[in-house]
């Protein structure tokens, strides 16, 4: 199978150690293509870093709601001239988050409602990053004038939820999760996701797939997201990593 991980962080930390024999293992696994998602402008620099010198890697820019309330005064015009002048494919992740709320969330969604003009203003799609607070980001997408294209990443709501974020035009990506054994509302949101608005990703290195679950996660185990997808959908593995291979290069702008 060509697999494209749509979200993955190989700049964390936690590959410090062993990078390059992870990256040489998840090609060896059929991924083809990554994205590496930032959460701030340090992470931002790091994942185009990683992707530009890796092939089939890519990056994104953009700051975190975790990290929204140390976001320096000018980081919107750093953000502006980076999209200008590097090959950022996304601005993100960028969201809200209620569960850990470590950002104020006034600070996380005046962070967000910048970022999101300035995709509009750029023409570039986002990724968003969304816990615990789909009513408040429903609803500000609802109040917004224009919204740019983007992806809701590693899905966490309903399958009402997944169709209003559908309605509004939004592609939905599952990770790991979607393989637990209890995710039964996220397997039901999964089934009703158009096929040609369906991404995969790990997230890696967090929320490990079945049978990985409990391991620090890397782009190969993205198969076992994709294999479930397919169980979901009642079509071949393969055809869906196909699918969600050119999902991904779709939203990303990748030719």
């Amino acid at each position: 199978m060509r697999l494209f991980d749509s979200h993955c962080h190989l700049d964390d930390e936690r590959f410090d150690e062993d990078r390059e024999q992870v990256y040489a293992q998840i090609r060896a696994a059929g991924v083809e293509k990554f994205t590496c998602v930032a959460s701030d402008l340090k992470t931002s620099e790091s994942s185009l870093a990683f992707a530009l010198s890796h092939e089939g890697g890519y990056a994104t820019c953009g700051v975190h709601p975790h990290e929204a309330k140390d976001a320096p005064a000018d980081y919107i015009a750093t953000l502006e001239r980076w999209c200008k002048e590097k090959p950022y494919v996304a601005i993100g992740e960028i969201g809200l988050d209620y569960y850990y709320d470590l950002s104020p969330r006034d600070v996380q969604r005046r962070v967000l409602n910048e970022q999101l003009d300035l995709a509009v203003a750029l023409d570039m799609p986002c990724v968003f990053h969304i816990r615990d607070a789909h009513g408040d980001m429903v609803e500000i997408f609802r109040q917004r004038k224009a919204l740019p294209q983007g992806i809701i990443h590693c899905f966490s709501g309903s399958a009402e939820t997944a169709k209003e974020y559908l309605r509004m035009g939004f592609y939905i990506s599952f990770a790991g999760p979607l393989t637990f054994k209890k995710s039964v509302h996220l397997q039901a949101a999964c089934q009703i996701v158009p096929l040609d608005r369906l991404l995969i990703e790990t997230d890696s290195p967090y929320l490990a797939p079945e049978p990985m679950r409990g391991r620090r996660n890397d782009p190969s185990n993205v198969q076992y997201v994709c294999k479930k997808a397919a169980e979901l959908h009642g079509i071949p593995a393969e055809e869906m990593a196909k699918i969600t291979f050119e999902n991904a290069r779709r939203i990303y702008g990748i030719k």
